[in-house]
């Protein structure tokens, strides 16, 4: 019996499909932000066909956790979606930069909160389709108050948030930003210590 499953998975292996072969590349425009790239592929199905690509160095999101349990959302304007948002903290990782390092300057920059430690807890593409950006989102814990140092564009409000004040915002749609939605529902389901955890 082992050895039929051993030659089932290894059937299944060959069959699966590989990634798609890249014909050519052009790089349409290249900014501060992202880029656009048009590449011509063959995908794994074979068909041949035109896909274009954001390019961008990856990003990280921070969740910070404060004492209490409680944890640390910011709200700022967004211009793509003509809206204020309640987010975690996020932004670029920097040239040369660890996730820990552009994650503790988001968060001094944004909330003027230190923190003792950070970990990587999830790694995500929030949209694969065309978005080659990855994003990591790293749990911030041993946090200490201080002076916000906000880039110039950017007028932030933090807040905290206790579990079921982030159940309430995401149940009636009002915490709408996904990588937010992503980190927080994923924190308190596997990472959470219950007893630590504020709930009201």
């Amino acid at each position: 019996m082992a050895v039929r499953n051993e030659n089932m998975k290894k059937s299944a292996d060959a069959r699966a499909p590989k990634t798609a072969q890249v014909l050519s590349s052009t790089m349409i425009y290249n900014g501060p932000v992202f880029g656009l790239r048009r590449d011509e592929v063959i995908e794994p199905s074979g068909v041949r066909a035109t896909r274009e690509v954001i390019t961008h160095p990856g990003s990280v999101v921070v969740l910070p956790v404060l004492p209490d349990g409680r944890i640390l959302l910011i709200r700022q304007y967004r211009h793509a979606t003509r809206q204020y948002l309640w987010e975690l903290v996020a932004g670029r990782m920097d040239p040369g930069e660890t996730p820990e390092e552009a994650a503790a300057r988001e968060l001094i920059e944004e909330t003027g909160y230190r923190a003792k430690r950070f970990r990587v807890f999830l790694d995500v593409f929030p949209t694969p389709g065309f978005l080659e950006e990855r994003m990591l989102i790293l749990l911030a814990e041993g946090l200490t108050a201080g002076e916000a140092e906000p880039e110039e564009d950017e007028k932030i409000i933090p807040r905290a948030y206790s579990r079921k004040q982030l159940d309430e915002m995401i149940g009636d749609g009002k915490l709408r930003d996904a990588k937010s939605i992503a980190g927080i529902l994923y924190y308190f389901r596997y990472l959470a210590p219950q007893g630590r955890v504020k709930k009201s």
